[in-house]
């Protein structure tokens, strides 16, 4: 079993298909462009906010990647604490964090969108953003491949990845599980290889979960189908009005820190990243830039998506 941070789609266009590794890959952030921008906890937008000089300086890796997405990977990937007292989880996390082993620069991805096609409108790339360098080498899109050294993760590739101007907005982890030893219908019946399970949990929009399967379609025919179990949480609980902010202010008042990053884990963070942003501060891309605008970002990407919207089986 495996789990990546990042946006995930199992199968690409066409007939070129690419079974992905177990693996977890957690897409934090992924879509939205510069003008519209919603992520969590963030939301402001470019031009009428005149952000352009702060995301010259933060970037997607910055932005997103040590923070927001490190913390999902955690809550995924730790032992469960004796308590949910804010030490307790803290513990936990931060022995996830101390796992992580540095991050090759060859396990390092980022881009910049340039202009593209919305909607039949033609829009501008990130260098044509209110108050942006003309010459920015900043990224707009991030990715990283992370390997957790402990018993239980070894071995399972965790992907991260962030994009702006994306061809689709949604925030979410996906766990790609082994596949099973020996696969005897495909031994037997000409089944081609069966694509594996995979739990999708959605953190925005639609939050919810969902478990993606194979199954054999009633007949005499020897195939298999892809089939989605869903759970939303405003079909069984109705809308919530209420935001992150909302549980965050509380949390503050009643003392509560459990929710809330502590310097340790700040630290261990940001020791992992730091090194990649200081090999990118020195090596600027000169394929900036490298996707178009709705497209699902660089070329070289570990795991490419398809042309289709991600999710669309799971979340309609």
């Amino acid at each position: 079993m495996g789990v990546t941070a990042t946006l995930w789609l199992v199968e690409q266009s066409g007939k070129d298909k690419r079974l992905p590794e177990p693996c977890i890959f957690v897409v934090f952030g992924a879509s939205g462009d510069l003008t519209k921008r919603k992520l969590l906890p963030a939301l402001f937008h470019l031009r009428q906010a005149g952000r352009g000089p702060f995301y010259e300086k933060a970037g997607a890796l910055r932005d997103i990647l040590q923070n927001h997405a490190m913390e999902i990977l955690a809550l995924i990937a730790m032992e469960p604490p004796e308590s949910f007292q804010a030490e307790a989880v803290r513990s936990e996390k931060l022995k996830v964090w101390h796992s992580i082993a540095a991050i090759p620069l060859e396990h390092a991805i980022r881009g910049q969108y340039g202009p593209g096609t919305i909607e039949g409108k033609k829009v501008g790339g990130y260098r044509q953003e209110d108050r942006v360098n003309p010459e920015s080498a900043t990224e707009t899109f991030a990715e990283v491949r992370l390997e957790i050294a402990n018993w239980r993760w070894a071995g399972v590739p965790f992907y991260l990845r962030t994009g702006k101007r994306l061809a689709k907005r949604f925030t979410e982890a996906r766990i790609i599980f082994k596949a099973s030893p020996t696969q005897l219908f495909k031994q037997d019946s000409g089944i081609g290889e069966a694509e594996p399970n995979v739990i999708t949990l959605r953190i925005q929009p639609d939050e919810g979960i969902s478990l993606q399967f194979g199954v054999k379609p009633p007949g005499l025919t020897a195939d298999l189908s892809k089939v989605a179990m869903r759970f939303s949480y405003e079909d069984a609980f109705g809308k919530s009005s209420a935001n992150g902010y909302e549980r965050l202010l509380l949390d503050a008042m009643l003392g509560d820190a459990t929710l809330f990053s502590h310097r340790d884990g700040v630290e261990a963070t940001w020791a992992l990243f730091t090194p990649v942003l200081d090999a990118w501060a020195k090596d600027p891309d000169a394929s900036f830039p490298n996707y178009s605008a709705r497209s699902w970002g660089p070329s070289n990407v570990a795991m490419p998506l398809s042309d289709e919207a991600p999710g669309r089986d799971l979340w309609g």
